[in-house]
């Protein structure tokens, strides 16, 4: 009789401590993932913070398509010189104009490796103008632009035409478009191009320019009327070269005459 009695209470107290228990549980806090999830439960991608400086290579990096590209900017040290001037308060800022990988592919092969270092330079800061500009400013900005490579637009000429959302570029040996935004702030503008940017100046380096005109100079105050004739037929030459390197600017190394 005894045990009839007890089972029911053992039982009702062994549900009462089960309860207890399940009620403290459902109490306690719930640790916290170790990082952000979306709905889906996937990591979130890491943000940058929106304060922190700005870097034309990790831009570029995150696009995933513009090694080539990074490459050159540290080659020449063209990105230090961007990220520290855009840390200054009076910076007018920078636009640049970034070729695919497919863009350089698209290159006859080893143009890049045949450029010294000077036109490796001057190949890299033709792509970059000293000011932002946005799409729609492109409409009204005052053609040739001055890039980074030369003041000299006659050798480094860069004409940049908007007409509503299309951006057309020519440069007087090649003419492309914008294909889209990569990254805009308002201090820093990457605009993605399908070709790279070719200018008369990278192909012909300047020093080359400067010989030249220190033999006219040579030429006109000492050489007599035979040597003045001679130098005539070798700027010439010079001039027949100049005009090869225009029409046909990714072979001008192999002109039979020896450019």
């Amino acid at each position: 009789m005894m045990q009839r009695l007890l089972s029911p209470t053992l039982l009702l107290l062994i549900l009462f401590l089960l309860c207890t228990t399940t009620y403290g549980q459902s109490l306690a806090p719930a640790a916290g993932p170790s990082g952000a999830t979306t709905t889906s439960g996937q990591s979130s991608p890491p943000t940058s913070s929106p304060s922190g400086p700005t870097d034309i290579n990790v831009i570029l990096g995150k696009a995933g398509k513009f090694t080539t590209f990074i490459g050159l900017l540290k080659s020449t040290q063209m990105d230090s010189q961007i990220n520290s001037e855009l840390q200054k308060k009076s910076n007018p800022g920078f636009t640049i104009f970034a070729p695919t990988d497919s863009a350089f592919s698209d290159l006859k092969t080893g143009t890049l490796n045949s450029y010294t270092d000077e036109q490796k330079a001057a190949l890299t800061k033709f792509h970059v103008l000293h000011s932002f500009l946005t799409i729609s400013q492109f409409q009204t900005v005052s053609n040739p632009l001055h890039t980074e490579a030369a003041a000299n637009t006659e050798e480094f000429p860069l004409n940049v035409i908007g007409n509503g959302t299309q951006v057309n570029i020519t440069t007087g040996l090649v003419n492309t478009t914008v294909d889209s935004t990569v990254y805009s702030d308002g201090q820093l503008a990457v605009y993605e191009t399908p070709q790279v940017l070719l200018a008369q100046g990278i192909l012909r380096p300047q020093h080359h320019h400067l010989y030249l005109q220190s033999l006219r100079m040579f030429l006109l105050r000492q050489m007599t009327l035979p040597g003045r004739l001679a130098l005539l037929l070798i700027l010439l030459m010079q001039h027949v070269c100049a005009m090869h390197q225009l029409q046909y600017p990714l072979e001008w190394r192999h002109y039979p005459y020896g450019c």
